[in-house]
């Protein structure tokens, strides 16, 4: 008799991770066992969804040339949460991941307490990969989660890039692996269920002085009552829709680039103004980035600022960015620079 459903799904989503990341070191499953194989480590709450990617991980890698490990993060928001870490790499050692690490941050206040959580988080789990050679770290991100990024970004009106929520693959040499997106919460669930996992709820999850807690527990059952079942998977698909779309306007961007400056390597106001505005903020943006404005910190508010420069010309002072960053237009071009 195989395994349950669930438990057969999260382990293929998993498994087909892991051929790919053979795929790219050039390993072959069938013959390569000689003690370089690539570590894979896994981010682990304690939560159903990450214990559950822990277990399937630990289970796929049995059979194939990939060594298995974890890492969770203490964010230190919560009394005994050092207590916590600690019985979350317990239960990653119990599976038979190996190495196993308890990582505490301080998690700051920019951006709002989720984001400044998330920004620790990531920080913690780069230096971790760094620091053991890791190949490839598993988030466990499902189609839910995938569902409430888009809403969010929908929200923020903060474009199509928003709009296409997170990706299979993200991070420096595509580090970040996402097994579960095509995945929805209550399978994950089940797997927990069949395999008798003890998980942790964080209480977090359900506060609703966080955004993403109102979203989960209030807006999209709000949403599924309006306009019926299927919306989670809707929105799920119009992620990957939109990823197609940024992609494709990031690349015309990048090849546009280089066509809208001088010789001197300065935009050029009646080059950019010939552009689609989408292509054309998007130029904007990576040139603002390439000056020292922190990414995470730029807005669609600001990109819009400097874009009046160029369509909305007359004659108005500096716009002022994130980053000491400032934009102004000066004799036909447009002058972005730091301090």
């Amino acid at each position: 008799m195989g395994p349950h459903p669930a438990v057969a799904a999260i382990r293929l989503a998993v498994r087909r991770v892991l051929h790919d990341v053979l795929t790219e070191h050039q390993i072959d499953p069938a013959t390569a066992h000689d003690g370089h194989e690539p570590l894979v480590l896994v981010a682990c709450s304690g939560g159903a969804d990450s214990m559950a990617l822990a277990s399937a991980l630990a289970f796929e890698t049995r059979k194939l040339p990939v060594r298995a490990g974890g890492i969770t993060v203490d964010h230190g928001l919560q009394d005994g949460s050092d207590t916590r870490a600690a019985e979350v790499a317990g239960r990653m050692t119990a599976l038979g991941l190996t190495p196993v690490e308890a990582v505490a941050v301080t998690v700051g206040r920019e951006g709002g307490p989720e984001a400044a959580a998330r920004d620790a988080r990531y920080a913690a789990l780069d230096a971790a990969a760094e620091r053991h050679g890791a190949a490839a770290i598993l988030l466990g991100h499902t189609r839910d989660d995938q569902a409430e990024t888009v809403l969010l970004g929908l929200a923020r009106g903060s474009g199509i890039r928003s709009l296409s929520g997170m990706a299979a693959i993200s991070g420096a040499a595509g580090r970040y692996r996402r097994p579960f997106l095509q995945l929805d919460r209550q399978t994950i669930r089940k797997a927990c269920i069949a395999q008798e996992l003890a998980v942790w709820d964080d209480p977090h999850n359900s506060d609703p002085a966080y955004t993403r807690s109102r979203l989960r527990h209030e807006g999209l059952p709000a949403l599924e009552k309006a306009l019926g079942k299927g919306v989670v998977e809707a929105l799920a698909r119009t992620a990957q829709l939109s990823r197609d779309d940024a992609d494709a306007l990031d690349t015309w961007a990048a090849d546009a680039e280089t066509a809208v400056r001088d010789e001197a390597g300065t935009l050029e106001c009646s080059k950019l103004g010939g552009l689609p505005p989408a292509v054309r903020r998007r130029v904007l943006r990576r040139a603002v980035i390439a000056e020292g404005a922190p990414a995470g910190s730029l807005f669609a508010r600001h990109i819009e600022e400097v874009d009046r420069l160029i369509t909305g010309w007359r004659g108005q002072g500096a716009i002022n960015l994130p980053g000491r960053v400032e934009a102004r237009r000066q004799g036909g071009r447009l002058v972005i620079r730091q301090g």
